[in-house]
Formats: structure tokens, C-alpha cells, sequence
């Protein structure tokens, strides 16, 4: 196959990317590496299956001919994390909407035969059911939540309007190696790890007791491979998760070390848990990297975090304070 992976510079794009060359298929990626990292696919510089694209997805016009023949588009690029979003909502518009709807008509255009969406459990906000199945009640909190879910309604809509083959995967609290080091406060294994390396506490948000569905990014990757070998589930969304949820507590007690405590934070669930049922029963996958793994995965990695920001209560508090002010 040739594919192309949005963001593919990226966390979860990366993996995709290793996956997919692994498998043999020709790979081209676009990435304009505001979040990305060129680092992160240093290790194919020699791979002649592999072509890399420095752009835009919002700028249609120069990336529309990269789509001619591909036969795959795992559209993975996007703006993530909470506290941006409020503060630029029009550049998150901008990138994981506009971004999205031009990938959409490049697809359109070049008739690709398969697209996969990566889409985020956010959407759910608070839910009322655990594990939450995919039609649970859409309740976005922040900018970031809606611009994704944005993203989903217009995949589905171009599903259904241009006949095209579009699948929704809704991922559930991703992490893995090459998780983002850079930027804002964000994900907490790349928070805790900065913290472990430097010898200072961790920070944890409340009492440590909220849970979190931590799914492994090659699972991850994994679901998204299984779901574009099938033509069958074209219009399906599916919710991507561990088949559990662990306590922040428990993932402390994993890497080891002291704690503090910082306050808990408005818009954020106390659990996030995925029903996977629908994943299981149409396409037969299931996780294979459970948590304990995971994490062990994460420490032996752990000297790709010594360039990530170190993260204290008082420098969390500022970068957040937007947070604590639009989301009260």
C-alpha cells in the first residue's frame, strides 16, 4: 500500500509511521513539526519507503498533490492539550478543523480508498457511564474537545455526503516513548518523568484517586491498522482504550518517588474508561501492552524526557490559571 500519515513527525504518528514501514508499505508524511519532531523518525533516514513532507495540513494547496495514488491516509496531525486551546481557540479551529476539512477534499480528490481519523475520548467531558460506550452523551469542555470532535462530525459527514471510507478511532489517554517534551503543561507521563529525572516530586492533581484509561500508543497504532484493513466499517466510530483504568497513585507507585499535591482542576472527569465492546466484537482487537508494561517501557526510555520542561506547583499553577478561570 501507499500511505500517508498526517503528523507522522509526531507522538502517535511516529509510531504509526514505524508500524506501517514495518509492514512494508511505501510511507509519506506531512508534518509542519510545531509539535512534531524530526528527531522522532531519525532512526528511517536511510528508508527509501519513506518520504517526509515539511507543511501544513491547512494549506491545501500544497499538500493536495502528495494524496495522488495513496491508497491509505491515517490522519493523525492536530493541536493537542487543554490550556492552548482556551487561550488560541481560533488556531485550534484552524488546524484541527480547517486542517481536517482540507485533508477531507485532498482524500475527495485523489480518491483515496481508505481514511482513518484519529479522534479523542475528550469529546465525552464528564460522563455518567463507566466504561463509557461511543454513544455516550458528547459533553466537550474545552476548546480542544470540541474542535476534535468537529473534526469526527465532519469526517462522518463526508463519509456519508461523497460516499467516501472514513473510520473514527476515539483514543483514550495515549502514552508511550516519544510522547511530547516540549511546549506546554500537558500529559502527565511527560510531566512525571521530567520530575523523576530531576529528583523533585511529583505533582499530583487532587488526591491522586482519579483514574485514567492509560493506553499504550503501540495498541494505539495498532487499532488504527486493524481498522484500515477493513473496508466493512466505513461511518463506525470506535473507542480506542487499555480495557482498564488506574489510579494516578498507582502510576506513581510504578515509577517511585515523593509526591505534592496540587489543586484538582475544573472540566476534568475522575475517571475516563473506555468501553471497548464495539472494537472487540467488529474488528477482533484487543490491547497488548498492559499498564505495568507500559510504564516499565517508559523508564527505560526515560532519557528522551532530560530536554522536556520541569514541571513545579508554582510554575504549573501560572500555566494554568486560564484553566482555572474559564473552566470554574
Amino acid at each position: 500500500m501507499k500511505v500517508l500519515v498526517t503528523g507522522g513527525c509526531g507522538f502517535i504518528g511516529s509510531h504509526a509511521v514505524d508500524r506501517l514501514l514495518q509492514d512494508g508499505h511505501e510511507v509519506i508524511v506531512i508534518d509542519n513539526l510545531s509539535s512534531g519532531n524530526a528527531r522522532n523518525l531519525e532512526h528511517h533516514k536511510d528508508n527509501k519507503k519513506l518520504s517526509v513532507h515539511i507543511a501544513s495540513i491547512t494549506d491545501l494547496e500544497k499538500i493536495e498533490s502528495l494524496f495522488n495514488g495513496v491508497d491509505w491516509v491515517f490522519h493523525l496531525a492536530a493541536l493537542a492539550d487543554i490550556v492552548p486551546s482556551i487561550e488560541r481557540p481560533m488556531q485550534y479551529h484552524n488546524s484541527n478543523v480547517n486542517g481536517t476539512i482540507c485533508v477531507l477534499e485532498a482524500c475527495r480528490k485523489h480518491n483515496v480508498k481508505r481514511i482513518i481519523y484519529s479522534a479523542s475520548s475528550s469529546c465525552f467531558g464528564i460522563p455518567d457511564t463507566f466504561p463509557t460506550p461511543e454513544t455516550a452523551e458528547i459533553r466537550c469542555q474545552y476548546p480542544y474537545a470540541v474542535t476534535k470532535y468537529l473534526g469526527e462530525e465532519y469526517c462522518m459527514y463526508w463519509e456519508q455526503i461523497y460516499k467516501m471510507n472514513i473510520t473514527s478511532m476515539r483514543f483514550f489517554n495515549v502514552y508511550g516513548p516519544r510522547a511530547r517534551t516540549a511546549g506546554t503543561y500537558g500529559a502527565v507521563f511527560g510531566v512525571f518523568l521530567a520530575q523523576k529525572l530531576n529528583n523533585k516530586p511529583y505533582t499530583v492533581v487532587g488526591d491522586g484517586k482519579q483514574t485514567r484509561d492509560f493506553t499504550f500508543v503501540t495498541d494505539i497504532v495498532d487499532a488504527c491498522v486493524t481498522a484500515a484493513k477493513r473496508n466493512d466499517v466505513s461511518g463506525h466510530v470506535f473507542n480506542v482504550g487499555s480495557g482498564n483504568t488506574y489510579s494516578i497513585n498507582k502510576l506513581v507507585g510504578l515509577l517511585g518517588g515523593e509526591i505534592t499535591y496540587i489543586p484538582k482542576r475544573p472540566g476534568e472527569p475522575d475517571c475516563t474508561f473506555a468501553d471497548t465492546s464495539k472494537i472487540s466484537k467488529l474488528l477482533g482487537w484487543k490491547p497488548k501492552v498492559s499498564f505495568e508494561e507500559g510504564v516499565k517501557i517508559m523508564l527505560d526510555n526515560i532519557d528522551y524526557w532530560r530536554e522536556a520542561p520541569l514541571w513545579e506547583p508554582h510554575t504549573i499553577a501560572e500555566a494554568t490559571k486560564d484553566w482555572f478561570k474559564y473552566l470554574a
